[in-house]
């Protein structure tokens, strides 16, 4: 029975790839949508860029990372012999002298590995950056598709390692944020207009960690009965709350710790006094 799909018998079949091939709708028009579709994924690349930008430059930059107590997250914790001295801080001298370059890098792959391992983040820049696809019911332009299922891509399947990782990072920083409500002396009882960058930033990188798709999966993607694991299944049910948020945690804990960080730079470098709150 004929679909209204098929093209004339006097018209030539496409010869395209893609989504252009012979057991596809013959549509002659690239897509459908009369709405601005190129905005979001404009959008999402501009925003992904000015990040990639802005940590690159932070993370080679190796200077103007701690004014005490604050320490920016991202030389936290800080691996390298050559990292400034925090008194009480993450100074973990586990590579040696021989280090030459930022200790940034040593820790920043375990975050970023993370994030572009994420779900979303795997649409927001496929679609951003590759046009794979560009948007919803918008073909894509490419002539093949091979899915994760190759190098490199088959390492997004790294993610949930990534997962761990991203705890343990986010542990530390929920430390760091504890050592915020100290002074510049080193003594207890201060807060800060960096502790409350602090707070509101380990918030939002918790938020943003636990509402991952691994998570939620880890949580209680497994059980056949939920009825024998209560404990379990009100977790998942948590869990899959913040889950139903992730695309907008997942910008929102992207946006503050750059913040958190630019914050330590401006107070490291002398820009910026921290106003002292009590």
């Amino acid at each position: 029975m004929a679909t209204g799909t098929e093209p004339p018998a006097t018209e030539p079949l496409p010869q395209r790839g893609g989504v252009r091939i012979r057991t596809r709708a013959a549509i002659s028009a690239p897509h459908l949508r009369t709405d601005r579709w190129w905005l979001a994924p404009a959008a999402t690349a501009a925003g992904l860029l000015a990040f990639i930008v802005y940590s690159t430059w932070r993370a080679f930059a190796d200077e103007h990372y701690y004014a005490a107590p604050y320490v920016s997250p991202f030389y936290s914790p800080c691996l390298a012999e050559r990292c400034e001295p925090m008194q009480g801080g993450p100074n973990w001298e586990i590579f040696g002298g021989w280090w030459g370059i930022s200790p940034a890098i040593i820790i920043l792959i375990f975050p970023l590995g993370f994030r572009l391992t994420c779900y979303y983040y795997r649409k927001a820049y496929y679609r951003g950056f590759w046009a794979s696809p560009p948007a919803c019911a918008v073909a894509e332009p490419h002539q093949t598709y091979s899915g994760e299922t190759r190098f490199p891509l088959i390492l997004q399947n790294l993610h949930r390692y990534f997962f761990y990782a991203a705890l343990l990072v986010a542990g530390i920083l929920t430390y760091d944020t504890v050592l915020a409500f100290r002074d510049e002396t080193y003594e207890w009882g201060h807060m800060g207009l960096g502790t409350l960058v602090f707070l509101v930033n380990i918030v939002l990188i918790w938020a943003y960690t636990l509402s991952c798709h691994s998570c939620r999966h880890i949580v209680g993607g497994k059980l056949k009965h939920f009825s024998k694991h209560p404990v379990r299944y009100r977790m998942w049910q948590w869990v899959g709350k913040l889950n139903a948020r992730h695309m907008q945690l997942a910008w929102a804990s992207l946006v503050s710790v750059a913040l958190a960080d630019f914050y330590v730079y401006l107070v490291a470098s002398g820009a910026f006094d921290d106003p002292r709150l009590f």
